[in-house]
């Protein structure tokens, strides 16, 4: 996937940024070469879909939280911008501690997709580590969730959060097929330290096989939780090691 426009921006990368110059850190995001980025808290940034359609950006996915808030508010503002994908980007660790809780996350996902189909958006799910460290009869809580879920769910799987989690997630990805259908990107020493996080390439992750191990991927996304040093930098040099030639960057070094 070295096309430019096979990856987007998670903008939380950047959101003290934007909190401080949405259209400036929008031009920004566009300047270094990427043309999707994926919004969060989209229903109260007014100024973010004139920001984007100046700068020629789309946004194919975006993260709400559908399972506390208005989903018809959501979906109306996601709609609004474009954004084909509504992800719900976190669940609380609380209910992820037995496949009975796990059955009704998933029963609630399949309601918000219920709605989200009035509106012509499809619905999903974003994890952390703790839906994969609790495990069921040797299942991660992740693919509980999965087994659940109406066909029209997907998911978009953090491959770090997956690692930290203690599964390899070339392999989780080659469990889950074809309902992942998102894939978070981001690099790293592969523990809880998110201000140790690097660009893609530059971690523990392997990054590539990872990628290739999302057989039916829409779309790769670009996210820091935090990062210590420039932002943008740390942005373009992800992008740059993704567009490259495999041979031009070599590969990251483990799968967890």
């Amino acid at each position: 996937m070295s096309d430019p426009q096979a990856y987007s921006v998670q903008l939380y990368s950047v959101r003290d940024a934007l909190e401080a110059d949405l259209a400036g850190t929008i031009a920004k995001i566009a300047a270094i070469g990427f043309t999707r980025v994926e919004p969060y808290n989209f229903v109260a940034t007014a100024e973010l879909g004139a920001a984007l359609r100046a700068n020629s950006l789309t946004a194919p996915s975006g993260h709400a939280p559908l399972l506390t808030d208005d989903q018809h508010e959501i979906f109306a503002a996601a709609r609004d911008l474009g954004i084909g994908t509504v992800i719900d980007p976190h669940h609380p660790a609380e209910n992820w501690t037995s496949v009975d809780d796990i059955e009704k996350t998933a029963a609630e996902l399949n309601a918000a997709a219920a709605v989200g189909a009035e509106y012509g958006i499809r619905v999903g799910y974003h994890n952390h580590q703790f839906e994969i460290e609790n495990r069921f009869d040797g299942r991660t809580g992740l693919e509980v969730l999965a087994e659940n879920l109406d066909p029209a769910v997907v998911l978009e799987v953090d491959t770090y959060w997956a690692a930290v989690g203690g599964e390899d997630p070339v392999e989780l990805l080659a469990r889950l097929g074809d309902r992942v259908r998102f894939i978070h990107i981001k690099d790293g020493p592969v523990n809880m330290d998110k201000d140790a996080q690097l660009p893609a390439g530059q971690g523990n992750i392997a990054i590539r096989e990872v990628i290739a191990a999302a057989s039916a991927l829409e779309v790769g996304v670009v996210e820091f939780d935090a990062y210590a040093g420039d932002i943008f930098e740390g942005l373009a040099e992800s992008l740059a090691f993704l567009t490259a030639e495999p041979s031009d960057t070599g590969t990251s070094a483990v799968s967890a």
